[in-house]
């Protein structure tokens, strides 16, 4: 496991108010700058951490995409450049810890790495995040996850609420869940960001109480306006009463 815990020392006020809960750590998001679609700049990177901060975040795992022939991030260049990000907030004042992983997409790469059993970038107790197409099930998904576990990680599978395979057939979150695989909703999915078919289906599987953990999916600006709306709904205080693993970390 490549967990890496940063701390700054100096506190900024919290200056966001909410009459609900507040999730304090965040186990997915994409403000490591000039590594994916997410945050571009050291810059913006700043500014997300200061947005998330106020919001009542206290940690922040940062989750870069590894992707092959798109982004083909290594916990190298992932671990310096949360470095970078870590002696910036120290700089600015604003009090977060960052700590890293990755969302890797399910694809042959993905999988090659698990049958050579390479050591993926994974977070508190082997947490291991995964996204898949949104479009179709994956061919090995069952063995991938079957992979994962053999190798002593805890396989969490990112917004399953986006995926157009599941809001069709609703057996299979329930076989995901039937095979320990942990769910992750995104937040923003709550307050409609990303369309009324995931929204739906993200209400319903926290009212099955499906869901362990809850992440923001930060890219950018635009979404700290959708966490904001969505964090005023009911919804998200059904969420945060959840026994989320989040609460754990």
């Amino acid at each position: 496991m490549f967990g890496l815990l940063f701390q700054s020392k100096k506190s900024t006020k919290n200056t966001f108010n909410t009459t609900t809960n507040t999730l304090t750590t965040d186990i997915h998001s994409h403000i490591l700058h000039g590594l994916d679609d997410g945050a571009k700049t050291l810059e913006e990177s700043i500014a997300l951490s200061k947005e998330m901060q106020q919001r009542g975040y206290k940690k922040l795992i940062c989750t870069p995409h590894i992707m092959k022939g798109y982004y083909n991030n290594e916990p190298e260049n992932i671990k310096k450049t949360a470095q970078i990000l870590q002696k910036a907030l120290q700089q600015n004042q604003i009090d977060l810890s960052i700590d890293i992983a990755a969302e890797y997409y399910l694809d042959e790469f993905m999988f090659q790495k698990l049958e050579k059993g390479e050591e993926l970038l994974s977070f508190g107790n082997q947490y291991l995040l995964f996204e898949t197409s949104f479009i179709s099930q994956p061919a090995f998904l069952w063995e991938a996850i079957f992979l994962m576990q053999s190798l002593g990680y805890k396989p969490i599978l990112a917004h399953p609420e986006r995926y157009l395979y599941l809001q069709e057939n609703f057996a299979i979150v329930e076989k995901l869940l039937q095979h320990q695989v942990f769910l992750q909703l995104n937040i923003n999915s709550i307050a409609g960001y990303y369309g009324r078919e995931e929204e739906k289906l993200a209400k319903k599987l926290i009212e099955q109480k499906f869901i362990t953990w809850a992440g923001s999916d930060c890219h950018g600006k635009r979404y700290i306006k959708a966490l904001t709306e969505a964090q005023k709904t009911k919804t998200y205080q059904q969420l945060t009463e959840l026994p989320l693993l989040n609460y754990q970390l």
